[in-house]
């Protein structure tokens, strides 16, 4: 552990490159199939994915497509012209012996990204973000001499974003990866699942006593937000240690090995001659005219910042917005609600049951919110029927549930269940009288200020009303009936 004077005397720079994965059809490339998740070994590739001699990649335009749209949610636009280059390393994973990347002119230029860490709102700034294909994944076997290679990943269509050195912890370190998510699901870029590394992220941290930065160590494929803090911190640390015991850093590669909770070195960190960047001769530039950039700003989507601001307009809790920013289609469904005019305080009690009660029904049920079907009109009517007392609190929730399974009106279930609340005044007026007159010592107890005594009352309406009198009304019609 750092004592925390000398952490102080350190400033970490920490930057991030972050790689998504584009939701096209096909590769980058190649017609060949971008859905690697359930694909046996080596069998989404071509002549293309194996560098055979003579093939000729062909550029997928829809990744071009998602890359325009990726630059209006980083806050900036596509550039007008870029261009693909080679990237020279030799890895058994890489059977071309060069990766397909941008280089100098990359697709996109600047941008930001707003983080929000502990009330305070910060921007990090980007330095560009640039298409690429990625490369196969090799697997070395416990306790065997061989190594094996699946290329079914190489070609894949990447968008490595990269950001300025401005983040200075691993917390930041983590909102930022967070937002990124978000913004490029929210995009409909990626559907950025970290689990099968739709997005990966290399750490690059370096610390200074110092303005002049410090020599950095990067920290590669971490594929969640609590694995990108963690390795962040430890890698302040660990330079940290270094550099008091009079050490120096060594600009390298490292892993992460989560079970152990630490970076592990892994090789000696290139320099970009080292890669030998030059033109790719088989692909031309990427020519985008301002008539195709002014049609995908028109398309762009709500972005999690807008939709943030919104629900927070309903007066929701800060982990109810971002559990609706999160799950998605549930942030969206509510945003579709105040599209429509609906109701705020409605909107509000819907937002508050997707959060708790629906999300409590998907766990564990081998449902998603992208398979569930809701049908937003029947969230609203049983909010009005909530809200009016024509279902309990309680009664609301059943029927919720039936709801989501069957898909049925809300009114024709709370029938079919018999829980709709009397609501009628002078029903539940003559229902109170006889509660008072078989109960005198309860009317007593009230009327002498014994306040507890009203809930036993109520309780007694509820029992001869079969559960059906709505308690509200029957509270006041007992104290409108003992005059107090």
């Amino acid at each position: 552990m750092i004592d925390p004077k000398i952490r102080a005397q350190y400033e970490p720079t920490i930057g991030i490159e972050c790689h998504v994965q584009l939701k096209t059809r096909t590769k980058l490339f190649a017609a060949v199939a971008n859905d690697a998740r359930d694909a046996a070994p080596n069998t989404l590739i071509s002549h293309i994915c194996l560098g055979m001699p003579g093939a000729l990649p062909v550029l997928n335009q829809q990744a071009i497509r998602l890359a325009m749209f990726a630059a209006f949610a980083l806050g900036t636009e596509p550039q007008k012209f870029s261009k693909f280059d080679r990237k020279h390393y030799f890895y058994p994973d890489l059977p071309k012996g060069y990766q397909i990347t941008q280089f100098d002119q990359p697709i996109i230029l600047g941008g930001h990204v707003d983080i929000t860490l502990d009330g305070q709102t910060k921007r990090i700034n980007l330095t560009r973000a640039h298409l690429e294909e990625d490369a196969g994944k090799s697997t070395h076997p416990g306790a065997k001499d061989y190594s094996l290679v699946d290329l079914n990943r190489a070609g894949t269509p990447l968008l490595e974003i990269v950001s300025e050195p401005e983040i200075h912890s691993g917390a930041e370190a983590k909102a930022y990866a967070h937002e990124l998510y978000l913004l490029m699901r929210h995009a409909d870029v990626s559907e950025a699942d970290l689990f099968y590394g739709n997005m990966r992220f290399d750490v690059n941290v370096s610390v200074s006593k110092t303005q002049e930065l410090g020599t950095r160590s990067e920290t590669k494929n971490l594929n969640s937000f609590r694995s990108v803090e963690k390795a962040t911190d430890f890698e302040i640390n660990r330079q940290i240690e270094l550099l008091e015991k009079g050490q120096s850093i060594v600009q390298e590669t490292r892993g992460w090995d989560d079970a152990k909770q630490k970076t592990f070195s892994q090789r000696s960190k290139e320099d970009a001659h080292d890669y030998r960047y030059f033109p790719d001769p088989d692909i031309p530039p990427v020519i985008i005219t301002n008539e195709s950039i002014a049609d995908i700003k028109k398309l762009m989507p709500v972005l999690p910042s807008q939709l943030r601001l919104r629900l927070q307009e309903l007066d929701l809790d800060s982990s109810c917005v971002e559990t609706l920013l999160e799950e998605m289609p549930a942030g969206q469904l509510i945003a579709g609600l105040l599209d429509r005019g609906c109701n705020s305080k409605l909107v509000k009690r819907i937002a508050n049951w997707l959060v708790s009660d629906v999300q409590a029904m998907l766990t564990g049920s081998g449902t998603t919110w992208k398979t569930l079907k809701v049908e937003p009109q029947h969230l609203v009517t049983l909010a009005e029927m909530t809200a009016a007392n024509q279902v309990s609190s309680t009664g609301a929730k059943v029927v919720l549930a039936e709801m989501l399974l069957t898909g049925k009106d809300p009114a024709q279930i709370a029938r079919d269940k018999n829980i709709l609340q009397m609501s009628d005044e002078s029903e539940i007026a003559d229902i109170v009288a006889q509660v008072l007159q078989a109960n005198p010592k309860g009317a007593e107890d009230v009327k002498n200020g014994e306040m507890k005594a009203v809930g036993f009352l109520i309780g007694q309406v509820m029992k001869l009303s079969k559960g059906k009198a709505n308690p509200t009304l029957a509270q006041d019609l007992i104290k409108k009936q003992l005059g107090i």
